[in-house]
């Protein structure tokens, strides 16, 4: 098989691996007794009125990591449901166990790769919102062809997302933002919610993590890109 050209694009590579990682007892605990509950099944469509026994707005966040952020975005906003994406098993018991610490019920979880998610699961013109915080930047220049914000990325997200929905991107790290931009600004049906075409203020529902403190404190930098469909 001949190999990418430097900065190409790999054709169908996965931004993320299953991993399993080494799990605290209360995380394997609320992984083993909540999954059934709380998790969505991969393998098929999602129909979100019988997932969360409700009609309402749902906003998909890929990679929510341990769920900390995420929990604290559906316990602040009740009137919206959450589906969160994740790979990594730590952080789905993590995620499961404040669920059931903070009886939150807006909250559903897929333990899978993003990108098939939407594929196979996500209702076409269905989602209020996508929020992708803080990915993995692939920093490396021969990685970057892993980024999941690329050109192909579009056009997927714009199926799924209703009309005047939005797309939620976080990066601390400057490069990625940029690139992230030019995509973004380059994709049909979505419009930059900064009239600047630049980066936009952090919106009060993403809430300040503990590791993003740390880098305010330190100086570090923090982009938010926010995109309607049009």
């Amino acid at each position: 098989m001949a190999a990418l050209e430097e900065g190409a694009e790999a054709p169908r590579i996965k931004s993320f691996a299953l991993r399993v990682g080494r799990m605290t007892i209360g995380q394997k605990q609320a992984f083993d007794k909540l999954s059934e509950q709380f998790s969505l099944d991969p393998k098929q469509s999602c129909n979100f009125v019988n997932a969360f026994g409700r009609d309402a707005p749902v906003i998909v966040e890929i990679g929510f990591g341990n769920g900390e952020s995420l929990a604290k975005t559906a316990l602040e906003n009740p009137d919206n449901n959450y589906i969160g994406i994740e790979v990594h098993t730590p952080g789905v018991g993590n995620l499961l166990a404040q669920i059931k610490r903070e009886g939150i019920t807006n909250i559903r979880v897929y333990h899978h790769d993003a990108i098939e998610v939407l594929e196979k699961c996500i209702p076409e013109h269905s989602l209020a919102g996508i929020h992708l915080f803080f990915p993995d930047p692939w920093h490396k220049r021969k990685h970057h062809k892993r980024r999941i914000v690329r050109p192909s990325f579009m056009p997927l997200i714009a199926k799924k997302i209703a009309h005047k929905g939005y797309f939620h991107a976080a990066t601390d790290w400057e490069h990625y933002a940029k690139h992230m931009l030019k995509v973004l600004v380059d994709a049909a049906h979505f419009n930059n919610q900064n009239t600047k075409q630049d980066y936009s203020p952090r919106p009060d529902y993403r809430p300040l993590t503990k590791f993003e403190q740390r880098g305010l404190r330190l100086g570090h930098g923090v982009w938010d890109l926010i995109f309607t469909r049009d």
